[in-house]
C-alpha cells in the first residue's frame, strides 16, 4: 500500500461525509463536492476519521489508493476552509479589473481580453495588478489561475506578464552589442 494512503483523514467539525458504495459526498461551510470512488479502492468512516484501502493486493490498487486519500483530503479542506490562488501582473499599462461574471484584461493586446469566470469559483482584484481566485475545488482554482496566466505568460528579458504570486521569473541577460 502506499505511504499516502496509510494515513487517516481527519474529518473537522461541521463537515459531514456520507460514503456510499462508489460515490462519497461531503459537505461544510463553502459548499458540498462529491468524487467517484474506484471499485479498487475502500473508504471507511469511523467517529472523525476516514481510512482508505485496497481490495487486493495489485500495484495499480495501492497507486489508487493513494491517490484517492489526496483527493478526498482536498475535498474536506476546500469544503471547510476552501482553496485560494494569487496572481500577479506585471508590465506597463497591464491591469486587470472584475465586473460582474468576468474578467476584464489589458495584457498589451490589440483588445482587452475577457474571461469568463466559471461557477464555483470567484475572482476578486484587489489592486489593479493582483488577482486573488478563490474556490472549495483546488482542481478548478488550479485550472482558471492556469488559463488566466496562459494569457501572457511571464517572459524571461524584462518579466512583463502574470505570474503566481510564489513564482520566480529567472531573468536573462539582453544580447550585447
Amino acid at each position: 500500500m502506499s505511504r499516502i494512503a496509510n494515513n487517516p483523514i481527519s474529518i473537522p467539525k461541521g463537515v459531514e461525509v456520507n460514503i456510499s458504495k462508489h460515490l462519497v459526498t461531503i459537505k461544510g461551510t463553502k459548499g458540498e463536492l462529491t468524487h467517484n470512488i474506484h471499485p479498487l479502492v475502500k473508504l471507511e468512516q469511523v467517529d472523525d476519521v476516514i481510512k482508505t484501502s485496497t481490495k487486493d493486493k495489485s500495484k495499480f490498487a495501492k497507486a489508487l489508493s493513494g491517490t484517492t486519500r489526496a483527493l478526498v483530503q482536498n475535498i474536506i479542506t476546500g469544503v471547510s476552509e476552501g482553496f485560494e490562488r494569487k496572481l500577479e501582473i506585471t508590465g506597463v499599462g497591464y491591469r486587470a479589473a472584475v465586473s460582474g461574471k468576468t474578467l476584464n484584461l489589458t495584457l498589451g493586446f490589440s483588445h482587452p481580453v475577457v474571461f469568463q469566470i466559471p461557477d464555483g469559483v470567484t475572482i476578486e482584484t484587489p489592486s489593479q495588478t493582483e488577482i486573488v481566485i478563490k474556490g472549495n475545488n483546488k482542481q478548478q482554482v488550479g485550472q482558471v489561475a492556469a488559463n488566466i496566466r496562459a494569457y501572457r505568460p511571464p517572459e524571461p528579458y524584462k518579466g512583463k506578464g502574470v505570474r503566481y504570486s510564489d513564482e520566480r521569473i529567472v531573468r536573462k541577460e539582453a544580447k550585447k552589442s
